[in-house]
């Protein structure tokens, strides 16, 4: 389904929400709002294949409708689990629709959970994905939450942390942030919606800068982080027990 949920002018713009018009339409919001989104996802699976055994277990938070669910069960193996967690009911129950409809992915292996991540138990987990969501979790809350994953990570388990970074003042924060607009505008989007879901985002995501991200890493007790991706001002980590 195309997204045009920006593009009515009519009526004040609400705060953005992972509501059954959002679910609706999702897999084109981020494939034509986040800069190599697709890229991100795959190479997740991969490091999932290179830090997962037999037995394994992967919580995917934050999951929306699952790419990065999919992208694990695709490259690990078949005795290997993922909890998918969100708190929007229509992520997923989009989710558990993607899974029955694929034939070749055993859903046995995926455990859905519709709840708030803050809340949730992480045990024994050889991997914690955190795609695009921490960014939505209230700035005093995310330490704790980190240090409850780095907690029930097992030795040698991970955690992806992707974000949209807020961009540096000066020059260099001029040009991400310019260059994502005319990524969004080459991807068919209009002036107006641009304006608008900018506008339904600004007190939903709350981005921070990659030092910020880098210090609470740390804090929260991993014992080291790198940046293995970045596309404009969208970034990826890994960081290690």
């Amino acid at each position: 389904m195309i997204d045009d949920l920006f593009d009515r002018a009519a009526g004040p713009v609400r705060p953005f929400e992972f509501d059954a018009d959002v679910a609706r339409v999702f897999p084109d919001m981020v494939r034509r709002s986040v800069p190599g989104y697709a890229e991100l996802v795959g190479l997740s699976g991969l490091i999932a294949r290179r830090v997962t055994g037999p037995g394994a277990r992967c919580y995917d938070l934050g999951c929306s409708l699952g790419a990065v669910t999919r992208s694990i069960l695709r490259q690990t193996g078949p005795d290997v689990s993922v909890i998918a967690v969100d708190n929007a009911p229509a992520m997923i129950e989009g989710l558990q629709a993607r899974l029955a409809t694929e034939a070749e992915t055993d859903v046995t292996r995926v455990e859905t959970l519709c709840a708030d991540i803050q809340s949730i138990a992480i045990e024994e987990a050889s991997l914690v994905v955190l795609n695009l969501t921490l960014q939505f979790v209230p700035i005093e809350a995310r330490l704790g939450l980190l240090q409850r994953i780095r907690a029930g990570l097992i030795p040698g388990g991970v955690l992806i942390l992707a974000e949209k970074f807020a961009s540096p003042e000066g020059h260099a924060g001029d040009w991400l942030t310019t260059l994502h607009a005319d990524f969004k505008r080459a991807n068919g989007y209009s002036e107006l919606a641009i304006a608008r879901k900018r506008t339904a985002l600004e007190q939903v995501l709350i981005p921070e800068s990659l030092e910020e991200h880098e210090r609470r890493l740390a804090e929260a007790g991993f014992a080291g982080s790198v940046r293995w991706f970045q596309s404009l001002n969208f970034v990826a980590w890994l960081a290690w027990t």
